[in-house]
């Protein structure tokens, strides 16, 4: 796990896009196994899971329609399965953006600003599923401006 952290403006969120393929690098190339990540983009976004500012999220959708119901109760939202999202606070809408990331099954989450929204038991659920990701041979890179600390996590100032 690779955090990025620094002032607002830094490139933080900048960054990710570029990993992601959303921006153009102004210099320099990015790989994957030794290959240009993005020359083929469909297969380069089939690598990664994204998470924005925005949670993208369905207002007219019920919670479980988001994701597979499993997984939810690792967010602590199986009790809300059934409700329309708009009924959501904005943290629980966050915590439903990190449930559909972690239910994708992607090698790499590019997360930007993951626990903006997140009160402490949720900021600790969210590590959990970080923690059992790279367990399982996952990679994430993401900024924050919480106090995240993970076994093995590196740090890149910026």
């Amino acid at each position: 796990m690779l955090l990025l952290r620094g002032r607002n403006g830094a490139g933080k969120s900048t960054l990710l896009r570029a990993l992601a393929g959303l921006t153009p690098l102004a210099a320099g190339e990015l790989l994957w196994a030794e290959e240009p990540a993005v020359r083929d983009l469909p297969s380069h976004a089939a690598r990664i899971a994204w998470l924005g500012h925005l949670d993208a999220v369905k207002p007219a959708l019920t919670v479980a329609e988001h994701v597979p119901e499993a997984a939810l109760k690792p967010v602590g939202l199986e009790k809300f399965a059934a409700l329309p999202a708009r009924f959501l606070s904005a943290g629980q809408k966050r915590r439903l953006a990190i449930a559909r990331v972690a239910a994708s099954g992607r090698k790499l989450w590019l997360l930007d600003e993951p626990t903006t929204g997140l009160d402490a038991a949720s900021v600790q659920r969210f590590a959990d599923l970080c923690t059992a990701h790279r367990e399982a041979g996952g990679m994430i890179i993401a900024s924050t401006h919480t106090p995240l600390e993970l076994k093995d996590m590196q740090v890149l100032e910026l």
